[in-house]
């Protein structure tokens, strides 16, 4: 067995849980019951988005994908801090 084929199998394997993952984070994201609850799931899913694009990257062998996952997490942490300053005052600009 290859080095390459054991990176391809470890891949696909990351890939899988990754997307099981985001299922579980969405699952999380949609049932609450809390609000804090609801940023998590929305945190957590972001997070596993953005390195599912890495590993996809990693699997494919383009940088593109790494740029890509870059721009996703800056966005998905604005976000998460937008939403925490909003349930924590009220009002995310003042």
């Amino acid at each position: 067995m290859s080095a390459a084929t054991v990176l391809d199998w470890g891949l696909g394997l990351a890939q899988g849980m990754l997307v099981l993952a985001m299922a579980l984070a969405a699952w999380r994201m949609l049932r609450g019951p809390r609000a804090q609850d609801r940023i998590l799931g929305l945190d957590t899913l972001y997070l596993n988005g953005m390195l599912a694009i890495v590993v996809h990257g990693m699997r494919t062998g383009s940088g593109l994908y790494f740029e890509a996952a870059l721009i996703l997490g800056m966005i998905g942490f604005t976000a998460t801090v937008a939403l925490a300053k909003f349930l924590m005052q009220g009002e995310v600009i003042r």
